[in-house]
Protein backbone atom coordinates (compact mmCIF):
# COMPACT_ATOMS: atom_id res chain seq x y z
CA UNK A 1 0.00 0.00 0.00
CA UNK A 2 0.97 3.68 -1.07
CA UNK A 3 1.59 5.99 1.23
CA UNK A 4 -1.22 8.36 0.26
CA UNK A 5 -2.97 5.07 0.27
CA UNK A 6 -2.08 4.90 3.73
CA UNK A 7 -3.02 8.34 4.97
CA UNK A 8 -6.31 8.34 3.08
CA UNK A 9 -7.56 5.06 4.96
CA UNK A 10 -6.64 6.43 8.21
CA UNK A 11 -8.55 10.17 8.02
CA UNK A 12 -6.24 12.49 6.95
CA UNK A 13 -6.53 15.88 6.68
CA UNK A 14 -6.41 17.81 3.53
CA UNK A 15 -2.69 19.40 4.63
CA UNK A 16 -1.49 15.77 5.01
CA UNK A 17 -3.08 14.82 1.74
CA UNK A 18 -1.19 17.16 -0.18
CA UNK A 19 2.39 16.60 1.43
CA UNK A 20 1.97 12.83 0.37
CA UNK A 21 3.80 11.77 -2.65
CA UNK A 22 1.07 10.55 -5.47
CA UNK A 23 2.40 7.06 -6.16
CA UNK A 24 4.17 6.20 -9.73
CA UNK A 25 2.00 3.27 -10.74
CA UNK A 26 -1.83 2.19 -9.08
CA UNK A 27 -4.07 -0.68 -9.59
CA UNK A 28 -6.38 -0.19 -12.49
CA UNK A 29 -9.12 -2.60 -14.41
CA UNK A 30 -7.50 -2.11 -18.15
CA UNK A 31 -7.85 -4.22 -21.49
CA UNK A 32 -5.03 -4.10 -23.55
CA UNK A 33 -4.69 -3.43 -27.52
CA UNK A 34 -3.04 -6.17 -28.24
CA UNK A 35 -5.61 -8.58 -27.48
CA UNK A 36 -8.44 -6.26 -29.42
CA UNK A 37 -9.27 -9.02 -31.74
CA UNK A 38 -9.42 -12.16 -29.38
CA UNK A 39 -13.29 -12.30 -29.93
CA UNK A 40 -13.45 -12.77 -33.42
CA UNK A 41 -15.34 -15.23 -34.52
CA UNK A 42 -16.80 -16.02 -31.08
CA UNK A 43 -20.53 -15.98 -30.07
CA UNK A 44 -19.88 -15.96 -26.81
CA UNK A 45 -17.31 -12.98 -26.16
CA UNK A 46 -16.67 -13.70 -21.89
CA UNK A 47 -15.21 -10.33 -20.85
CA UNK A 48 -13.52 -12.47 -18.14
CA UNK A 49 -11.31 -13.06 -20.60
CA UNK A 50 -10.51 -9.51 -21.81
CA UNK A 51 -10.38 -7.74 -18.12
CA UNK A 52 -7.36 -7.12 -16.35
CA UNK A 53 -6.33 -5.80 -13.08
CA UNK A 54 -2.93 -4.72 -12.47
CA UNK A 55 -0.36 -1.99 -12.29
CA UNK A 56 -0.42 1.12 -14.68
CA UNK A 57 1.83 4.26 -14.61
CA UNK A 58 -0.09 7.30 -12.91
CA UNK A 59 -0.72 10.18 -15.78
CA UNK A 60 0.30 13.57 -16.12
CA UNK A 61 -1.63 15.99 -14.97
CA UNK A 62 -3.25 19.06 -16.83
CA UNK A 63 -3.64 22.44 -15.50
CA UNK A 64 -7.78 21.62 -15.49
CA UNK A 65 -7.95 18.16 -14.36
CA UNK A 66 -7.74 16.73 -10.59
CA UNK A 67 -6.73 13.37 -9.72
CA UNK A 68 -8.97 11.41 -7.07
CA UNK A 69 -8.35 8.64 -5.17
CA UNK A 70 -11.50 6.20 -5.90
CA UNK A 71 -12.72 4.61 -2.93
CA UNK A 72 -15.54 2.97 -5.21
CA UNK A 73 -16.67 2.30 -9.14
CA UNK A 74 -19.54 0.95 -10.59
CA UNK A 75 -19.70 -1.42 -13.64
CA UNK A 76 -22.04 0.09 -16.70
CA UNK A 77 -22.79 -1.24 -19.77
CA UNK A 78 -20.03 0.58 -21.53
CA UNK A 79 -17.42 -1.85 -19.54
CA UNK A 80 -19.34 -4.44 -21.05
CA UNK A 81 -19.17 -3.11 -25.08
CA UNK A 82 -15.04 -2.13 -24.24
CA UNK A 83 -14.25 -5.28 -22.97
CA UNK A 84 -15.80 -7.15 -25.83
CA UNK A 85 -14.60 -4.74 -28.53
CA UNK A 86 -17.56 -4.60 -29.73
CA UNK A 87 -19.16 -2.66 -31.60
CA UNK A 88 -16.04 -0.99 -31.99
CA UNK A 89 -12.78 -1.43 -29.81
CA UNK A 90 -12.27 1.53 -27.57
CA UNK A 91 -8.42 1.66 -28.67
CA UNK A 92 -10.12 3.55 -31.87
CA UNK A 93 -11.39 6.55 -29.65
CA UNK A 94 -7.85 6.54 -27.70
CA UNK A 95 -5.72 6.98 -30.90
CA UNK A 96 -8.22 9.21 -32.49
CA UNK A 97 -8.90 11.54 -28.97
CA UNK A 98 -4.73 11.23 -29.31
CA UNK A 99 -4.21 12.84 -32.37
CA UNK A 100 -5.62 15.98 -30.82
CA UNK A 101 -2.13 16.52 -29.43
CA UNK A 102 -1.10 18.30 -26.02
CA UNK A 103 -2.73 16.43 -23.11
CA UNK A 104 -4.98 14.31 -25.12
CA UNK A 105 -1.81 12.13 -26.37
CA UNK A 106 -1.51 10.75 -23.22
CA UNK A 107 -4.80 8.65 -23.59
CA UNK A 108 -3.41 6.87 -26.88
CA UNK A 109 -1.87 3.89 -24.95
CA UNK A 110 -1.54 0.16 -25.26
CA UNK A 111 -3.97 -0.48 -22.70
CA UNK A 112 -7.40 1.42 -21.51
CA UNK A 113 -8.48 2.02 -18.30
CA UNK A 114 -12.31 1.60 -18.33
CA UNK A 115 -15.00 2.46 -15.70
CA UNK A 116 -17.45 5.71 -16.17
CA UNK A 117 -18.52 5.99 -12.59
CA UNK A 118 -16.44 7.05 -9.39
CA UNK A 119 -16.79 8.29 -5.64
CA UNK A 120 -13.72 9.27 -3.63
CA UNK A 121 -11.47 12.01 -2.56
CA UNK A 122 -9.43 14.57 -4.15
CA UNK A 123 -5.90 14.33 -4.30
CA UNK A 124 -4.16 16.70 -6.25
CA UNK A 125 -5.77 19.50 -8.33
CA UNK A 126 -4.24 21.21 -11.62
CA UNK A 127 -2.95 24.39 -11.67
CA UNK A 128 -5.95 25.99 -13.23
CA UNK A 129 -8.69 24.73 -10.58
CA UNK A 130 -10.46 26.72 -8.82
CA UNK A 131 -13.53 25.68 -6.90
CA UNK A 132 -12.17 22.18 -5.69
CA UNK A 133 -9.19 21.43 -3.54
CA UNK A 134 -7.51 17.99 -2.06
CA UNK A 135 -9.43 16.86 0.77
CA UNK A 136 -12.81 17.03 -1.43
CA UNK A 137 -15.68 13.79 -1.44
CA UNK A 138 -16.32 13.68 -4.88
CA UNK A 139 -18.55 11.74 -7.17
CA UNK A 140 -17.22 11.94 -10.65
CA UNK A 141 -19.67 12.65 -13.82
CA UNK A 142 -18.84 10.39 -16.91
CA UNK A 143 -19.04 13.39 -19.74
CA UNK A 144 -15.77 15.61 -20.39
CA UNK A 145 -16.60 18.16 -22.85
CA UNK A 146 -14.36 21.25 -24.27
CA UNK A 147 -15.43 24.36 -22.11
CA UNK A 148 -13.69 26.24 -25.07
CA UNK A 149 -15.88 25.35 -27.65
CA UNK A 150 -19.36 27.42 -28.02
CA UNK A 151 -21.41 24.70 -28.49
CA UNK A 152 -20.24 23.05 -25.26
CA UNK A 153 -22.23 26.55 -23.44
CA UNK A 154 -25.50 25.67 -24.96
CA UNK A 155 -25.23 21.97 -24.06
CA UNK A 156 -22.22 20.32 -23.20
CA UNK A 157 -23.83 17.11 -24.76
CA UNK A 158 -23.82 19.24 -28.31
CA UNK A 159 -20.48 19.95 -28.43
CA UNK A 160 -18.19 17.65 -30.61
CA UNK A 161 -15.60 17.10 -28.38
CA UNK A 162 -17.82 16.06 -25.61
CA UNK A 163 -16.78 11.95 -24.62
CA UNK A 164 -17.37 9.40 -22.47
CA UNK A 165 -14.64 9.23 -19.68
CA UNK A 166 -13.50 5.69 -19.44
CA UNK A 167 -14.46 4.67 -22.14
CA UNK A 168 -13.70 7.42 -25.10
CA UNK A 169 -11.09 8.13 -23.23
CA UNK A 170 -8.19 6.96 -20.71
CA UNK A 171 -7.59 6.49 -17.07
CA UNK A 172 -11.32 5.63 -15.48
CA UNK A 173 -12.89 4.54 -12.59
CA UNK A 174 -12.21 1.39 -12.07
CA UNK A 175 -9.25 1.61 -10.41
CA UNK A 176 -7.18 3.29 -7.32
CA UNK A 177 -6.79 6.51 -9.35
CA UNK A 178 -8.30 8.50 -11.55
CA UNK A 179 -7.56 11.30 -13.74
CA UNK A 180 -10.91 13.85 -14.52
CA UNK A 181 -11.51 17.05 -15.52
CA UNK A 182 -12.32 19.81 -12.54
CA UNK A 183 -15.86 19.94 -14.93
CA UNK A 184 -16.70 17.00 -14.27
CA UNK A 185 -16.94 16.85 -10.21
CA UNK A 186 -19.94 17.22 -8.00
CA UNK A 187 -20.26 17.22 -4.29
CA UNK A 188 -20.66 13.31 -2.72
CA UNK A 189 -23.80 13.27 -0.61
CA UNK A 190 -22.70 12.91 2.48
CA UNK A 191 -24.85 10.56 3.46
CA UNK A 192 -24.35 7.30 1.59
CA UNK A 193 -21.37 5.07 1.22
CA UNK A 194 -18.63 5.50 -1.05
CA UNK A 195 -20.31 2.22 -3.03
CA UNK A 196 -23.72 3.81 -3.15
CA UNK A 197 -23.03 7.09 -4.14
CA UNK A 198 -20.62 5.06 -6.76
CA UNK A 199 -23.32 3.91 -9.11
CA UNK A 200 -25.50 6.44 -9.28
CA UNK A 201 -24.62 9.53 -11.47
CA UNK A 202 -24.28 7.99 -15.00
CA UNK A 203 -27.57 5.89 -14.96
CA UNK A 204 -29.63 8.11 -12.84
CA UNK A 205 -28.57 11.43 -14.71
CA UNK A 206 -28.93 9.91 -18.15
CA UNK A 207 -32.35 9.34 -17.02
CA UNK A 208 -32.97 12.48 -15.77
CA UNK A 209 -32.32 13.96 -19.13
CA UNK A 210 -34.20 11.76 -20.43
CA UNK A 211 -37.34 11.97 -18.59
CA UNK A 212 -37.16 15.41 -16.80
CA UNK A 213 -34.97 17.85 -18.41
CA UNK A 214 -36.20 20.23 -21.19
CA UNK A 215 -33.70 18.17 -23.40
CA UNK A 216 -35.83 15.38 -22.75
CA UNK A 217 -39.64 14.07 -22.61
CA UNK A 218 -39.78 16.81 -19.98
CA UNK A 219 -42.64 14.29 -17.72
CA UNK A 220 -45.08 16.26 -15.65
CA UNK A 221 -48.04 15.09 -13.25
CA UNK A 222 -50.13 12.26 -14.83
CA UNK A 223 -47.84 11.46 -17.28
CA UNK A 224 -47.96 7.08 -18.17
CA UNK A 225 -44.49 6.48 -19.02
CA UNK A 226 -43.80 2.94 -20.29
CA UNK A 227 -40.29 2.00 -18.71
CA UNK A 228 -38.41 -0.88 -20.76
CA UNK A 229 -35.67 -2.95 -18.55
CA UNK A 230 -36.81 -1.46 -15.01
CA UNK A 231 -35.12 -3.27 -13.16
CA UNK A 232 -31.72 -2.39 -14.49
CA UNK A 233 -29.64 1.00 -13.58
CA UNK A 234 -31.49 2.97 -15.62
CA UNK A 235 -34.95 1.54 -15.46
CA UNK A 236 -34.83 1.53 -11.59
CA UNK A 237 -33.66 5.75 -11.75
CA UNK A 238 -36.25 6.22 -14.18
CA UNK A 239 -39.21 4.34 -11.90
CA UNK A 240 -37.89 7.22 -8.96
CA UNK A 241 -38.07 10.10 -11.17
CA UNK A 242 -41.47 9.14 -12.79
CA UNK A 243 -42.91 8.67 -9.71
CA UNK A 244 -41.32 11.96 -8.19
CA UNK A 245 -42.52 13.78 -11.02
CA UNK A 246 -46.50 12.37 -9.88
CA UNK A 247 -46.01 9.97 -13.06
CA UNK A 248 -47.66 6.51 -12.98
CA UNK A 249 -44.64 4.32 -14.24
CA UNK A 250 -45.56 1.24 -15.81
CA UNK A 251 -42.16 -1.29 -15.90
CA UNK A 252 -41.65 -4.11 -17.81
CA UNK A 253 -39.42 -7.21 -16.57
CA UNK A 254 -37.49 -10.35 -17.79
CA UNK A 255 -39.54 -12.50 -15.10
CA UNK A 256 -41.45 -13.04 -12.05
CA UNK A 257 -38.47 -12.23 -9.55
CA UNK A 258 -37.43 -9.26 -10.54
CA UNK A 259 -41.24 -8.40 -11.11
CA UNK A 260 -40.88 -8.48 -7.39
CA UNK A 261 -38.23 -6.57 -7.20
CA UNK A 262 -39.93 -3.99 -9.57
CA UNK A 263 -42.99 -3.85 -7.03
CA UNK A 264 -41.24 -3.28 -4.32
CA UNK A 265 -39.73 0.15 -6.14
CA UNK A 266 -43.24 1.23 -6.02
CA UNK A 267 -43.93 1.12 -9.76
CA UNK A 268 -47.32 1.23 -10.57
CA UNK A 269 -47.63 -1.13 -13.22
CA UNK A 270 -45.80 -4.18 -13.55
CA UNK A 271 -45.95 -6.44 -16.69
CA UNK A 272 -43.83 -9.43 -17.28
CA UNK A 273 -42.27 -9.23 -20.92
CA UNK A 274 -43.27 -13.44 -21.27
CA UNK A 275 -47.16 -12.34 -21.10
CA UNK A 276 -47.17 -10.42 -24.09
CA UNK A 277 -45.19 -12.71 -26.14
CA UNK A 278 -42.03 -10.99 -26.23
CA UNK A 279 -39.02 -13.21 -25.31
CA UNK A 280 -37.51 -16.50 -26.72
CA UNK A 281 -35.96 -16.71 -29.80
CA UNK A 282 -38.52 -16.02 -32.49
CA UNK A 283 -37.65 -13.29 -34.67
CA UNK A 284 -39.61 -9.95 -34.04
CA UNK A 285 -41.32 -9.63 -37.68
CA UNK A 286 -43.15 -6.65 -38.88
CA UNK A 287 -46.50 -8.25 -38.25
CA UNK A 288 -45.55 -10.12 -34.58
CA UNK A 289 -43.64 -6.80 -33.47
CA UNK A 290 -47.68 -5.27 -34.33
CA UNK A 291 -49.32 -7.84 -32.39
CA UNK A 292 -46.97 -7.89 -29.27
CA UNK A 293 -47.77 -3.63 -29.39
CA UNK A 294 -51.13 -4.77 -29.42
CA UNK A 295 -51.62 -6.72 -26.45
CA UNK A 296 -49.07 -4.50 -24.53
CA UNK A 297 -51.03 -1.36 -25.60
CA UNK A 298 -54.39 -3.18 -24.22
CA UNK A 299 -52.78 -4.50 -20.84
CA UNK A 300 -51.67 -0.61 -19.93
CA UNK A 301 -54.69 0.27 -20.67
CA UNK A 302 -56.30 -2.16 -18.75
CA UNK A 303 -54.59 -0.91 -15.77
CA UNK A 304 -54.73 2.84 -16.29
CA UNK A 305 -57.26 3.18 -18.67
CA UNK A 306 -54.90 4.72 -21.57
CA UNK A 307 -52.05 4.76 -23.67
CA UNK A 308 -48.59 5.65 -22.38
CA UNK A 309 -47.40 9.46 -22.86
CA UNK A 310 -43.42 8.29 -22.78
CA UNK A 311 -41.37 5.30 -23.67
CA UNK A 312 -38.86 4.94 -22.45
CA UNK A 313 -36.23 2.57 -24.39
CA UNK A 314 -32.92 1.93 -24.09
CA UNK A 315 -33.25 -2.10 -25.59
CA UNK A 316 -32.93 -0.52 -28.72
CA UNK A 317 -33.91 -3.81 -31.50
CA UNK A 318 -35.82 -6.30 -29.67
CA UNK A 319 -38.42 -3.53 -28.34
CA UNK A 320 -38.10 -0.28 -30.68
CA UNK A 321 -40.71 -1.03 -33.11
CA UNK A 322 -43.39 -1.70 -29.91
CA UNK A 323 -42.33 1.75 -28.51
CA UNK A 324 -42.93 3.50 -31.64
CA UNK A 325 -46.04 1.21 -31.95
CA UNK A 326 -47.49 1.43 -28.33
CA UNK A 327 -47.17 5.63 -27.47
CA UNK A 328 -50.46 7.65 -27.63
CA UNK A 329 -50.76 10.05 -30.41
CA UNK A 330 -48.55 12.62 -29.66
CA UNK A 331 -46.18 10.61 -27.29
CA UNK A 332 -42.87 10.45 -27.19
CA UNK A 333 -40.17 7.91 -27.82
CA UNK A 334 -36.93 8.58 -25.51
CA UNK A 335 -34.12 6.44 -26.23
CA UNK A 336 -30.53 6.00 -25.18
CA UNK A 337 -28.98 3.01 -26.28
CA UNK A 338 -29.58 -0.22 -28.24
CA UNK A 339 -28.34 -3.53 -25.57
CA UNK A 340 -30.13 -5.61 -28.14
CA UNK A 341 -29.08 -3.72 -31.75
CA UNK A 342 -28.49 -0.49 -33.51
CA UNK A 343 -30.40 -1.44 -35.85
CA UNK A 344 -34.06 -0.41 -35.02
CA UNK A 345 -37.00 -0.95 -37.57
CA UNK A 346 -40.73 0.36 -37.14
CA UNK A 347 -43.50 0.50 -39.33
CA UNK A 348 -43.16 5.06 -39.95
CA UNK A 349 -46.78 5.38 -40.60
CA UNK A 350 -47.68 4.97 -36.83
CA UNK A 351 -45.30 7.71 -36.18
CA UNK A 352 -46.32 10.37 -38.89
CA UNK A 353 -49.78 9.91 -39.33
CA UNK A 354 -49.93 9.94 -35.12
CA UNK A 355 -47.58 12.87 -34.95
CA UNK A 356 -45.54 10.45 -32.73
CA UNK A 357 -41.61 12.05 -31.72
CA UNK A 358 -38.42 10.22 -31.35
CA UNK A 359 -35.76 11.88 -28.84
CA UNK A 360 -32.25 10.57 -28.95
CA UNK A 361 -30.86 11.55 -25.52
CA UNK A 362 -27.24 10.82 -24.62
CA UNK A 363 -25.85 11.22 -21.01
CA UNK A 364 -26.44 14.64 -19.06
CA UNK A 365 -24.82 17.56 -19.16
CA UNK A 366 -23.26 19.10 -16.01
CA UNK A 367 -26.38 21.21 -15.37
CA UNK A 368 -28.69 18.11 -15.31
CA UNK A 369 -25.93 16.31 -13.17
CA UNK A 370 -25.80 18.69 -10.72
CA UNK A 371 -30.05 18.74 -10.61
CA UNK A 372 -29.60 15.17 -10.51
CA UNK A 373 -27.23 14.45 -7.43
CA UNK A 374 -29.39 17.66 -5.58
CA UNK A 375 -32.34 15.20 -6.07
CA UNK A 376 -30.02 12.31 -4.53
CA UNK A 377 -28.64 14.93 -2.03
CA UNK A 378 -32.47 15.52 -0.82
CA UNK A 379 -32.95 11.98 -0.19
CA UNK A 380 -35.16 12.17 -3.22
CA UNK A 381 -33.62 9.63 -5.44
CA UNK A 382 -32.05 6.60 -3.51
CA UNK A 383 -29.06 4.00 -5.01
CA UNK A 384 -30.59 1.29 -6.84
CA UNK A 385 -27.24 -0.88 -5.91
CA UNK A 386 -27.68 -4.44 -5.60
CA UNK A 387 -23.97 -6.36 -5.66
CA UNK A 388 -20.79 -5.55 -4.49
CA UNK A 389 -17.64 -6.75 -5.53
CA UNK A 390 -13.99 -6.01 -5.35
CA UNK A 391 -11.86 -4.55 -7.48
CA UNK A 392 -10.08 -7.75 -8.19
CA UNK A 393 -13.29 -9.12 -8.97
CA UNK A 394 -14.27 -6.90 -11.49
CA UNK A 395 -14.30 -9.07 -14.75
CA UNK A 396 -16.93 -11.42 -12.68
CA UNK A 397 -19.01 -8.26 -12.03
CA UNK A 398 -19.18 -7.16 -15.78
CA UNK A 399 -20.20 -10.79 -17.03
CA UNK A 400 -23.05 -10.63 -14.05
CA UNK A 401 -24.10 -7.50 -16.18
CA UNK A 402 -23.14 -8.98 -19.54
CA UNK A 403 -25.38 -11.95 -18.90
CA UNK A 404 -28.04 -9.64 -17.68
CA UNK A 405 -28.51 -11.62 -14.48
CA UNK A 406 -27.90 -8.41 -12.30
CA UNK A 407 -31.18 -6.01 -11.03
CA UNK A 408 -30.00 -2.25 -10.68
CA UNK A 409 -26.41 -1.34 -10.39
CA UNK A 410 -23.36 -3.81 -9.50
CA UNK A 411 -20.88 -1.56 -7.34
CA UNK A 412 -17.29 -2.26 -7.18
CA UNK A 413 -15.04 -1.27 -4.35
CA UNK A 414 -11.40 0.40 -5.34
CA UNK A 415 -9.87 1.58 -2.86
CA UNK A 416 -12.40 1.16 0.29
CA UNK A 417 -11.11 -1.54 1.88
CA UNK A 418 -14.94 -2.79 3.17
CA UNK A 419 -18.92 -1.67 2.30
CA UNK A 420 -20.12 0.84 4.90
CA UNK A 421 -17.55 3.81 4.92
CA UNK A 422 -17.71 7.33 3.81
CA UNK A 423 -20.90 8.47 5.29
CA UNK A 424 -20.14 12.04 6.95
CA UNK A 425 -23.64 12.66 7.69
CA UNK A 426 -25.24 9.74 9.89
CA UNK A 427 -27.97 11.71 11.38
CA UNK A 428 -29.72 12.14 7.99
CA UNK A 429 -28.48 8.45 6.64
CA UNK A 430 -30.87 7.46 10.04
CA UNK A 431 -33.48 9.63 9.06
CA UNK A 432 -34.10 8.70 5.44
CA UNK A 433 -33.51 4.78 6.52
CA UNK A 434 -30.86 2.37 5.47
CA UNK A 435 -33.52 0.18 3.85
CA UNK A 436 -35.19 3.05 1.80
CA UNK A 437 -31.56 3.90 0.19
CA UNK A 438 -30.93 0.70 -0.60
CA UNK A 439 -34.27 -1.28 -2.08
CA UNK A 440 -32.85 -3.50 -3.97
CA UNK A 441 -30.14 -4.85 -1.32
CA UNK A 442 -33.65 -5.43 0.86
CA UNK A 443 -35.81 -7.74 -2.01
CA UNK A 444 -35.61 -11.68 -1.58
CA UNK A 445 -33.56 -14.03 -1.44
CA UNK A 446 -31.34 -13.06 -4.47
CA UNK A 447 -30.49 -10.13 -2.39
CA UNK A 448 -29.87 -11.87 0.71
CA UNK A 449 -27.53 -14.69 -1.63
CA UNK A 450 -26.16 -11.44 -2.96
CA UNK A 451 -24.84 -9.89 0.48
CA UNK A 452 -23.91 -13.78 1.69
CA UNK A 453 -21.30 -13.52 -1.18
CA UNK A 454 -20.49 -10.34 -0.77
CA UNK A 455 -19.46 -11.15 2.49
CA UNK A 456 -17.39 -13.95 1.65
CA UNK A 457 -15.11 -12.49 -0.63
CA UNK A 458 -14.70 -9.64 1.76
CA UNK A 459 -13.81 -12.00 4.38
Amino acid sequence: MDVLTEALLAGAERAEIEKAELPDTYLAAHLRAEEAGMFDGISDKDVRKSLHVGQVPMPELAPDEVVVAVMASSINYNTVWSATFSPVSTFNFLERFGREGGYAERHDLPYHVLGSDASGVIVRVGAGVRRWRAGDHVVVSCVQVDDQEPATHADGMLGSGQRIWGYETNFGGLAHYTVVRASQLLSKPAHLTWEESAGVMLTAATSYRMLVSDNGARIKQGDIVLIWGATGGLGAFAVQLVKNAGGIPVGVVSSERKAGILRSLGCDVVINRTEIGLGGDDALTPERTIETGKRLGRAIRAAVGEDPHVVFDFIGQATFGISVFVVRRGGVVVTCGSSTGYQHEFDNRYLWMNLKRIVGSHAANLQEQWECNRLVQLGRLSPVLSDVYPLAEVAEAARLVQQNKHTGKVGVLCLAPEEGLGVTDAEKRAALGVERLNPLRATGTDAASARAKSQERAA
